[in-house]
């Protein structure tokens, strides 16, 4: 292993790894918005709403991740929609792991027993009511944990943009490949900074978690 030259190249992967930490966090705050306007389409009382929330699960579910990317960034001008590669890279894997999440939501909410609900009913809380005081807060312990993992998942799918040319982990490491004919020093300097990134993340969830089992 050429040692040399990973130090050498190292300032530079830390920078895209400052890239891929913004990627990773704004896709993962509109992956959370998609996921409770998809949980909440999908407990409609309206037969057209949980449609909709459905539809968009199978979707983005049903779909691979990359195709997605593919036709917002190169498809989207057709359409009207003209997007930076990084806008597109944020947009897409947003509403991606946003209907993993969305399933996340919906089945820790599933999980509370019913009779926490019925008995806050009784005691003259409406419908409204009793979702969002009584089952609610349990449900938000429980999707905690599976959310961390659909994250982790993000941090590393967000690998995906490089191939709509946005300067992160991957594209680095590609990029210096071309120069320095060293595959395995450069994805090995790549893996490594993920590595970091998703175990802080990771700790940062167990965290959450064991205050929230606290509470």
């Amino acid at each position: 292993m050429d040692v040399e030259l990973i130090l050498k190249v190292y300032p530079y992967f830390l920078k895209a790894a400052l890239v891929t930490v913004e990627l990773s966090v704004l896709t993962t705050v509109l992956g959370l918005i998609c996921g409770a306007l998809g949980a909440t389409a999908r407990f409609s009382r309206f037969a057209i709403v949980r449609f909709l929330g459905a539809a968009y699960v199978s979707l983005f579910r049903g779909t691979p991740a990359l195709i997605q990317l593919f036709l917002l960034y190169f498809g989207g001008p057709q359409i009207g929609i003209q997007l930076d590669a990084f806008s597109a890279g944020v947009i897409g894997l947003g509403l991606n792991i946003g209907a993993y999440m969305t399933e996340t939501m919906r089945g820790a909410i599933i999980s509370v027993d019913e009779g926490q609900g019925e008995a806050a009913r009784t005691l003259g809380l409406s419908r409204a009511q009793s979702f969002r005081k009584v089952v609610l807060p349990q449900a938000m312990r429980l999707m905690i944990r599976p959310l961390g993992v659909n994250i982790n998942a993000q941090i590393k799918g967000t690998a995906l943009v490089s191939a709509i040319s946005v300067v992160e982990l991957t594209y680095t490491a590609q990029r210096y490949i071309g120069s320095t004919y060293k595959p395995f020093e450069m994805f090995f300097l790549a893996g490594i900074l993920y590595l970091v990134i998703i175990t802080i993340t990771g700790k940062g969830v167990a965290y959450l978690d064991r205050r929230a089992r606290l509470q």
